[in-house]
């Protein structure tokens, strides 16, 4: 049972079968989603039980209407409570990552190394390599020890 706005709802459950034919798709590729977690269910013996709720929310982050930037997808997958526990190998996503980061700092505005360290240390744990990287992708300018956001650095589309 279900608990809705004051009123109880009868939860429907589907197999992997059930689900494959309703959504007219193979049964291996359901068990698949389901198995790897990306639809939500529960393994009762050898068999697998799909909530409704599961199906409507993963339909909903494959939905059309979700047409979002690669930037927001990038951001979306390795933030987590405004944290970035691990920035990614690809230069392109780092680069997201970074300026999401980088959008906390004034342009022109001269920073302290320790100012610098703690607004990034708010964001990810690694200050050092992500101070490193506003240089390397002269995103920020360093002198005598001073930081600074460069003006003429663009957030990339």
């Amino acid at each position: 049972m279900e608990y809705r706005e004051g009123q109880i709802r009868k939860t429907e459950f589907f197999t992997t079968s059930e689900l494959a034919k309703k959504l007219k798709m193979n049964v291996q590729v359901i068990t698949r989603k389901v198995q790897s977690g990306e639809i939500q269910a529960y393994k009762i013996g050898k068999d697998w039980r799909i909530p409704e709720h599961s199906v409507h929310a993963w339909l909903e982050m494959h939905s059309n209407q979700h047409n979002r930037t690669a930037r927001q997808k990038v951001v979306s997958n390795f933030v987590k409570d405004e944290h970035i526990e691990r920035l990614p190998a690809q230069r392109s996503k780092r680069k997201y990552l970074l300026e999401y980061i980088l959008a906390q700092f004034e342009p022109n505005r001269v920073y302290t190394e320790e100012e610098v360290n703690r607004i990034i240390g708010r964001f990810h744990n690694d200050f050092c390599t992500v101070r490193r990287e506003f240089i390397v992708e002269k995103m920020m300018d360093r002198v005598d020890g001073k930081y600074r956001r460069r003006t003429e650095y663009r957030l990339s589309d």
